[in-house]
């Protein structure tokens, strides 16, 4: 157990290293901080932003004598956020996630790796773990924002909702990572891997209005596969034990499929 821990840490530094020296990883990071930024400032301040439309509510209340009921803004702003961040994973996973075997398979080192003594399991977790480390360092300035822009909340909010919805980020890109990283193994074209891999999460992201097409018992199992509706009920602030486990199939599936890709390479190659 422990020579396959230390694998699995072996494999995990490496990944990470090799995002914090790409100038691609940098780019990708930095356009996901722009249209993140982007999104924060219009939900917030936009023509049709929260604050302009609860300001215009209070001002019309006032002119026709109307109480108006209060709006819970730090609230929709959240899940209004976390609504567009959600979306924008559909773009920009994909592409963090092409490289992670296409690039080996391109240099060559794929046969070392399908060769070695680490066990397939350990170097599919280990890359799994890198890239959404990196991930994760990408969302982090966008937590600062929204710490900030919902600090000044009166009263102030439950920390609750935003952590279940910032749980639901990561389990959401965790999954479409582990997918991805599949798709990634079965090619040596980058290009191709992060089209496969849009395509694949787009139909998971919209495989509950597929279901209702669908009647009967064989429909509902359909929606439940959704990554787009259990996302929504963790970015609502709803604790479903269902959600967790969805999200964790998803992801030891992906690491299940990567290991048998590299199990059959290494077959061929034997």
């Amino acid at each position: 157990m422990g020579i396959v821990l230390g694998n699995i840490i072996a494999i995990y530094r490496r990944e990470l290293q090799s995002y914090f020296v790409s100038p691609l990883a940098y780019a990708i990071a930095g356009v996901f901080w722009f249209i993140s930024g982007l999104f924060l400032v219009m939900i917030l301040l936009g023509p049709d932003g929260i604050l302009p439309a609860v300001a215009g509510i209070d001002l019309q209340g006032q002119q026709l004598g109307i109480p108006i009921p209060p709006i819970d803004v730090p609230y929709e702003f959240v899940r209004a956020f976390l609504d567009r961040m959600g979306w924008l994973l559909l773009f920009v996973l994909p592409i963090l996630s092409m490289g992670l075997y296409a690039e080996e398979r391109k240099r060559g080192t794929l046969e070392l790796l399908a060769t070695s003594p680490i066990t397939n399991w350990a170097v599919a977790v280990g890359k799994l773990l890198g890239v959404l480390t990196f991930f994760i360092t990408m969302v982090l300035p966008m937590l600062a924002l929204e710490a900030i822009a919902i600090s000044g909340s009166n009263p102030p909010m439950s920390l609750t909702i935003p952590l279940l919805g910032h749980l639901g980020l990561i389990l959401l890109a965790a999954a479409i990572l582990s997918l991805g990283m599949f798709i990634s193994s079965l090619t040596d074209s980058t290009i191709l891997s992060a089209v496969l891999t849009f395509a694949v999460i787009l139909l998971l992201l919209f495989v509950d209005l597929i279901a209702k097409t669908i009647p009967g018992p064989v429909g509902e199992a359909l929606s439940h596969l959704s990554l787009l509706k259990h996302y929504n009920t963790l970015v609502q602030g709803i604790f479903d034990t269902s959600t967790l486990i969805l999200f964790a199939s998803y992801i030891l599936l992906g690491i299940f499929l990567t290991a048998q890709s590299i199990d059959a390479l290494r077959f061929q190659r034997n």
